[in-house]
């Protein structure tokens, strides 16, 4: 894990960073709006496992029952083909953001420097949830009781570690600015 994180640690200048940020806003303003539109159609639903934050087993059957036939083939092929795409873009924007944010924030070899290994974990639990939720409204009606027990928690930790992401890169932005006014004030107070 830590080559991984050291690997996009390199990776991540702020060029990478504000390219990503662009294509995640991008995504946001552009594609998710146009999908969640497409998902109310297809389902008839504003409500989904994947944008539940919790839910239980019984309830993801209870999705998979509302969506119908046509419903369930729609969601599972939204999330084998947009839900391929939008984990990894908000993973490589949080990944490189918090790299960027946390290299100007704490010093080289700092613990704090795997946190960008958060989204990652995100991004591997949103395609769990994918598979798992997937697997139910494939087998529906037929029952798929281990795989509707451990999708919820594949859910609720995905929404856990995506929420970290955007809580750290906040934490980073901050400690940067924090950190380079006590340059500034060190760089003062040394020429007076």
């Amino acid at each position: 894990m830590k080559k991984i994180s050291a690997w996009i640690q390199r990776s991540s200048n702020g060029w990478v960073a504000l390219t990503s940020l662009i294509i995640f806003l991008a995504f946001t303003a552009l594609v998710l709006p146009k999908q969640a539109s497409q998902a109310r159609l297809n389902t008839g639903s504003d409500s989904s496992p994947d944008m539940s934050f919790f839910y239980t087993s019984k309830d993801l059957y209870r999705f998979a029952q509302s969506y119908g036939e046509e419903g369930r083939a729609a969601y599972v092929k939204a999330r084998f083909s947009f839900d391929l795409i939008w984990p990894l873009v908000y993973m490589v924007f949080l990944s490189t953001a918090i790299s960027w944010s946390f290299r100007g924030a704490f010093k080289e070899g700092s613990p704090w420097q795997l946190s960008n290994l958060v989204p990652v974990f995100g991004m591997i639990l949103d395609y769990l949830e994918n598979i798992s939720t997937s697997i139910v409204m494939i087998r529906y009606p037929s029952p798929s009781d281990v795989i509707a027990i451990v999708a919820p928690g594949f859910t609720f930790l995905k929404w856990v570690f995506v929420g970290g992401g955007f809580i750290l890169l906040l934490l980073g932005l901050v400690m940067r600015v924090v950190r380079a006014i006590r340059k500034q004030r060190n760089g003062i107070d040394q020429r007076t």
